[in-house]
C-alpha cells in the first residue's frame, strides 16, 4: 500500500513541477510538447508507460486550476500483491481510491487521469468507481481517460453522469 501510494505521490509530484518554472526559456519547450504527437508505449513496461501518461497529461493542462489526480494500474493489476496482508490486488486498491475521491466529490478546477496498459481493466475500474456518484458531483472538473476506442464510450457515460467534463486521449 505504502509503495502504490509512494508511486502515486512521485507521479503527482512529475506533474505539479514544470508548473513551478518560469521565464521564457520554458516557452519555447512547452508549445512544442504541446504538439508533439506522443505514442503509447509496446507492451507492459511501468515505467514506459508512467512517463507516456504524464506526458499526455501536460498537453491537456490548460483547463486545470488546482491539482491533478493521476491513477495508473500496471497490466497485472487483478494479481493480489505478494505481502499486502489484506491479499488485495492493486485493482482492489485503486478502485477504494477512487471510489472515495469521486465520493466525498471533485472540486472544479481538478483533473481525474487515468491510463492503465490495460484499457479495459482501467475503463471497468472507472466506470465500478463512478457507479455511485452523486450527479453534478465532478461539475466544472475533468476527467481524462487515455485508452482505447472500444472503452472509451462507457467512461465517457460514466463520467459526465458526474458532470465532469470527459476527455479521451486514444493510446496508439
Amino acid at each position: 500500500m505504502i509503495r502504490l501510494f509512494t508511486a502515486a505521490l512521485m507521479f503527482a509530484a512529475i506533474l505539479v513541477l514544470p508548473a513551478c518554472e518560469s521565464g521564457d526559456e520554458t516557452a519555447a519547450p512547452k508549445k512544442a510538447a504541446a504538439t508533439t504527437k506522443l505514442v503509447a508505449p509496446a507492451g507492459n513496461d511501468d515505467e514506459a508507460w508512467k512517463f507516456y501518461l504524464q506526458q499526455v497529461v501536460r498537453q491537456h493542462m490548460d483547463a486545470v486550476t488546482d491539482r491533478v489526480f493521476p491513477y495508473y494500474l500496471p497490466a497485472n493489476s487483478t494479481v493480489p500483491t505478494p505481502g499486502d496482508s489484506e491479499n488485495k490486488s492493486q485493482y482492489d486498491r485503486q478502485l477504494e481510491n477512487v471510489s472515495s475521491v469521486v465520493g466525498r466529490t471533485v472540486l472544479p478546477g481538478n483533473m481525474l487521469v487515468f491510463g492503465s496498459p490495460d484499457s479495459a481493466k482501467m475503463a471497468d475500474l472507472i466506470v465500478a468507481a463512478f457507479a455511485g456518484a452523486k450527479a453534478d458531483s465532478l461539475r466544472g472538473s475533468q476527467v481524462l481517460f487515455i485508452g482505447k476506442p472500444a472503452d472509451s464510450d462507457r467512461v465517457k457515460a460514466a463520467a459526465e453522469a458526474t458532470g465532469a467534463t470527459y476527455l479521451f486521449v486514444e493510446d496508439k
